[in-house]
């Protein structure tokens, strides 16, 4: 893994880059709230040995990135910041954007203005979320995952905003998810949504709302019983990375 800097819309992004000389496909991880793309390193190197370049960019107020912590005033930021990420791997290959929480919020929102291979969006925020009504509330780590050291590590982990949520933040995601409700259906490109049913944190119900506007003709779903809200970090991450895998490598015609 490669570590560097790139401008973004509010400063400098720490940039991950996993590399692969014989890549057929680029990945571009957008991570959630509050967190960071070092916390997706296992996904990275899932995707490396299915033949993907990784690239993956802390937000701005997050993990190494400039910006004041886990602040986002403008989703449009976000959204320009990953086109940013896209721009800094300087590869012509098919591009294949992978959204999770908020990130697929904003995965989402790039896929309604710039052209993709392919999306994959795990637990997104999309339709409605229960999360604007609980201001001042910081996430419960037992929520992530079935496996507790996936709670104990994201608790000990100091590029981890833990506190709650900016009132800045929440405004700004409010208008987000207007803008991505009421904007065009993703008609034609090959989208994989992930969610596992028993997320308290976006609950399943509220993205069906969102993801029923959005669907195209080539959406498909993997709802996971007894999944928590991060389907990476759970104890069937291995077949739900196998499921991306094989998503990609499907919907791309790759050998």
């Amino acid at each position: 893994m490669i570590e560097s800097n790139v401008p973004g819309h509010a400063g400098e992004l720490a940039v991950r880059t996993w590399p692969n000389l014989d890549a057929d496909w680029l990945a571009v991880i957008v991570h959630g709230y509050g967190e960071h793309s070092g916390r997706y390193g296992h996904v990275a190197e899932a995707l490396v040995a299915a033949g993907a370049l990784v690239v993956a960019a802390d937000l701005v107020g997050h993990g190494r990135s400039e910006g004041e912590r886990a602040l986002v005033t403008d989703f449009d930021g976000l959204v320009a910041d990953v086109g940013a990420a896209v721009s800094s791997a300087a590869s012509d290959l098919p591009t294949v954007l992978v959204g999770h929480g908020e990130g697929g919020l904003v995965a989402a929102r790039y896929a309604q203005s710039h052209p993709l291979a392919a999306l994959v969006l795990s637990a997104p925020v999309l339709g409605t979320w229960e999360g604007l009504d609980r201001p001042g509330e910081p996430l419960d780590p037992g929520l992530l995952s079935r496996d507790p050291e996936v709670g104990k590590a994201y608790a000990a982990d100091p590029l981890v905003w833990h506190g709650p949520y900016h009132a800045e933040t929440l405004a700004a995601l409010e208008r987000a998810l207007d803008e991505v409700n009421y904007g065009p259906a993703l008609e034609h490109l090959p989208t994989l949504w992930l969610h596992g049913d028993a997320d308290e944190v976006v609950p399943l119900a509220d993205t069906r709302t969102g993801t029923d506007r959005l669907r195209g003709l080539l959406f498909e779903e993997r709802v996971y019983p007894g999944a928590r809200h991060e389907v990476f970090n759970e104890t069937n991450s291995a077949e739900v990375l196998a499921d991306v895998v094989a998503f990609v490598r499907r919907v791309l015609r790759l050998a």
